[in-house]
């Protein structure tokens, strides 16, 4: 597992490591709901500086053992925050997007706080239950890593989870 794991803000030149993170097709389709076409940097760029400049989305690089690894990040939706992270495929499996989120929790001061993922996507759902985050619902969506509708999971950190961030 990890064990130098620390985010700080994002940075230009860790954009490129982002985009090539994206570039996995199982990331993709795991991932269900990222972009329509990760192949577009275009569309990449033009998307990251929309966040950055939004005030309201904590962006964060996570960084372990010096190297980056992936992004976290808190965002409006509607009255709620939701947060979502990716992670380089080849870094999978080393606790990097648990350490990452909580992280990234211990950040936000609101609760509660929202996540999604693709019903079937179990390693996000493993990452999400780790964090404290609990099933309130289902929906479903066109997921452009699927080119289909998915169903997927609401889930929720609840307002009185504040004590169990710390995996």
């Amino acid at each position: 597992m990890t064990s130098q794991v620390r985010l700080r803000p994002v940075r230009d030149d860790d954009l490129p490591l982002f985009f090539a993170h994206e570039q996995d097709p199982q990331a993709n389709w795991m991932a269900a709901f990222g972009p329509k076409d990760p192949a577009d940097r275009a569309a990449f760029d033009a998307h990251w500086a929309r966040i950055r400049a939004d005030e309201r989305i904590v962006n964060r690089t996570i960084v372990a053992d010096g190297e980056v690894v992936g992004h976290v990040a808190a965002f409006p939706v509607g009255e709620r925050t939701e947060v979502s992270y990716w992670i380089d495929p080849a870094r999978w499996g080393r606790g990097h997007a648990t350490a990452g989120l909580t992280a990234l929790l211990r950040e936000l001061p609101q609760r509660p706080v929202h996540a999604r993922a693709a019903k079937d996507n179990a390693a996000s759902l493993a990452v999400l239950r780790k964090c404290g985050f609990v099933v309130v619902g289902e929906d479903s969506g066109y997921a452009a890593g699927r080119g289909r509708e998915v169903a997927e999971w609401v889930l929720e950190l609840p307002a009185d989870s504040a004590d169990q961030r710390d995996h």
